[in-house]
């Protein structure tokens, strides 16, 4: 007895419609005239300093300073790619994904963190150490608490967010 030899294929609309929304890339240049948008390129740029500050020091000779080290380059990857996120509007291609708890959770652990590292920091710049590395330390303990303020006025605009979308 032959065969048949009949083939049935099917596609889906999820595969339909990745491929017809990934080929447009929005771009949100408004977001970075918005008070969070402002306050994540300031995190970026000293969050910058405050690593380059370190990094140019002995720091790995003191592990309070690799602490500082792990929590600034740690957070100002993490803050790049979610500005990344934010400026190409790819959050409203992922709505699978609860952004406002994701960005609230993120901006408040980055403030916990970055306040500990900053208090860290702060404490661990005496002039016994090395006198060379006393100006770079005391300097990324002065951006790290700018930093850490930073991430304070991002966690409150993402919890006022996320508030405003539970209460919806």
């Amino acid at each position: 007895r032959p065969r048949s030899h009949t083939v049935t294929t099917t596609s889906s609309s999820f595969t339909t419609n990745l491929s017809a929304s990934s080929s447009t890339l929005a771009y949100d240049r408004e977001f970075l005239r918005t008070v969070p948008g402002l306050l994540m390129v300031t995190e970026i740029v000293l969050g910058l300093l405050v690593w380059t500050l370190i990094a140019g020091t002995e720091y790995f000779l003191y592990p309070a300073f690799g602490w500082v080290m792990f929590v600034a380059v740690f957070y100002w990857v993490l803050t790049v790619f979610f500005l990344i996120i934010y400026m190409t509007m790819t959050y409203t291609r992922i709505p699978q994904v609860p952004w406002t708890m994701v960005g609230l959770c993120f901006n408040g652990s980055a403030f916990v963190l970055y306040l500990i590292a900053a208090i860290v920091d702060a404490s661990s710049v005496t002039k016994d150490l090395h006198n060379h590395n006393y100006n770079s330390w005391a300097a990324s303990s002065f951006f790290a608490f700018v930093v850490t303020c930073c991430y304070a006025g991002n966690t409150y605009f993402s919890f006022i967010s996320w508030r405003s979308r539970t209460l919806q």
